[in-house]
């Protein structure tokens, strides 16, 4: 069950269908692919042991797809790593993984460099990486580790969640099942990083041998995004809510042409119901919404298009502020302290128990213990089911910070800037964006007899950790609020300093 024997299936069955594109122009087909694919996964032996993590640092482009599958048919690992780290960040996941070998594109590999074994994709080792004899595909079996999925937790240190080949394989599956068929006329484009959601969405795409898209921007610009659906036809991509709200928001990509697509699938952060109707009116019903974590590969529940498009339904604005029924390969409840099921209308803790969920965090059994205990995944985010069955998502208990679509958690701020000696405490919260949903806002104490500028600040910051986590605001303030047990009050710092959303 090796997700690899997808290219291979499609490289022999239908050899001469585009598989991989670099904007519009097509980089291989599913023949090429699959022969380059044989050929990588050979040298990825050749220097690495059975089950070694290969490391992955590179922005979008068709070189990530190439070693992840690669790395797949060697019978290895892979450690994708969103390419917005810091080179410290790298470091982290590359020691915690003890991985083998880093594969990287050339705008990241001198950050990747000094934490091991770097090849970069434009280097003269990495063009021997495709000479020589291919090798078969090495038997996984669906318990076998195939991807370490690295989310940052509220300890400030990412943990790897373990994805094995039947994990994501019965997430492929379900794309299937509630999201949308595919085809092989079919296409997926990749506006959002490979290395986390919108490579897990790109899977069911591979499967059925259907077109990956990956922009020449290597990112998300809406103008390139109205020429691909055009050039392309039939495209589905992932969205974060911000991302959909600039695509509307853009004159060009309003005005262009959109009869090349097919879906939006959005999650990761709460999308105003405003903008998903101005969305709907613009493209049509062509939005689904997905909501999942790392631990639970984009499937815990789903609105569906069909959902979306039914606007005479009743209570139709309330379903678009859920986020949809749980899936038909999971179970999901909404559940107290003590993990005892609450009441309809009752906010509790999310739980999941399925064969999507991940098999643990790599070398932390403490913190599988506790996320996994008695056998369902505690995923930190507060929820309410309604009548119907729909979830409705209420708060994050982990005080995550979603900014452009980018998780950010606060402790991990809140450590770097206590390495400066002039501060005492501070508290990270989020303050909504208009164009980013959330920013970062350090709430600072003072040492006695100490000054601290917010440009000490994030010089520390733009030291230790990525650009996209620094805070974009300063609250110098003499004490944070707390309660009893000492326990800093966030809640009560935002409504202090007016970091809320309008009414």
């Amino acid at each position: 069950m090796n997700l690899a024997s997808w290219v291979e299936k499609w490289g022999r069955a239908a050899a001469d269908r585009p598989a991989i594109a670099f904007g519009e122009k097509p980089h291989t087909n599913y023949r090429q692919w699959a022969a380059r694919s044989r050929v990588l996964a050979g040298n990825l032996r050749a220097l690495c042991r059975p089950d070694d993590r290969v490391a992955i640092a590179m922005t979008n482009r068709p070189e990530f797809l190439e070693a992840l599958f690669a790395i797949w048919h060697a019978g290895l690992v892979a450690v994708p790593m969103n390419a917005k780290l810091h080179s410290d960040e790298f470091g982290y996941i590359v020691g915690d993984t003890q991985a083998a070998l880093i594969l990287a594109s050339p705008d990241r590999a001198d950050d990747v460099a000094p934490h091991g074994r770097t090849i970069a994709t434009v280097s003269r080792e990495w063009r021997r990486l495709f000479q020589g004899d291919g090798v078969d595909i090495v038997p996984r079996q669906p318990s076998d580790l195939a991807w370490l999925f690295y989310t940052s937790g509220t300890t400030g240190r990412p943990k790897g969640a373990m994805l094995t080949h039947g994990i994501m394989m019965a997430q492929t599956l379900a794309y299937f099942a509630e999201i949308e068929p595919v085809g092989a006329g079919d296409c997926v484009l990749h506006a959002a990083p490979m290395s986390h959601g919108s490579g897990c969405y790109g899977l069911p795409f591979v499967a059925m041998g259907a077109n990956t898209v990956v922009p020449e921007s290597t990112g998300f610009d809406p103008e390139e995004i109205a020429t691909l659906l055009a050039a392309h036809g039939n495209v589905s991509f992932f969205a974060a809510p911000t991302m959909v709200s600039r695509l509307v928001n853009h004159s060009g990509f309003a005005a262009a042409d959109h009869r090349g697509l097919r879906t939006i699938i959005y999650g990761g952060a709460p999308m105003h119901f405003e903008t998903l109707v101005r969305a709907m009116d613009l493209l049509g019903p062509k939005f689904a919404q997905i909501y999942g974590q790392g631990e639970v590969p984009m499937t815990i529940t789903a609105l569906s298009k069909a959902l979306h498009a039914d606007r005479a339904r009743p209570r139709w604005r309330e379903i678009m502020g859920s986020v949809g029924l749980p899936r038909t390969n999971v179970e999901v409840r909404v559940a107290d302290e003590q993990d005892r099921d609450l009441p309809i209308g009752e906010v509790g803790e999310v739980l999941v128990r399925g064969e999507v969920v991940m098999a643990g965090y790599w070398n932390n059994p403490a913190a599988t213990a506790e996320t996994l205990r008695g056998g369902w995944l505690h995923t930190g985010d507060m929820g309410t089911f309604d009548e119907e069955g729909f979830l409705t998502l209420k708060d994050r208990s982990k005080d995550l910070i979603i900014s452009g679509g980018s998780n950010i958690y606060p402790r991990e701020v809140e450590e770097v800037l206590l390495r400066h000696p002039g501060v005492f405490e501070v508290s990270v919260i989020g303050r909504p964006h208009p164009d980013w949903g959330e920013e970062v806002i350090a709430c600072v104490v003072a040492r006695p007899e100490r000054t601290v500028s917010a440009e000490e600040l994030d010089a520390l910051c733009l030291s230790a950790i990525a650009r996209f986590k620094r805070p974009r605001g300063y609250v110098f303030l003499e004490a944070l609020p707390k309660n009893n047990y000492g326990k800093v009050l966030k809640t009560e710092l935002r409504r202090l300093h007016g970091l809320v959303p309008e009414n």
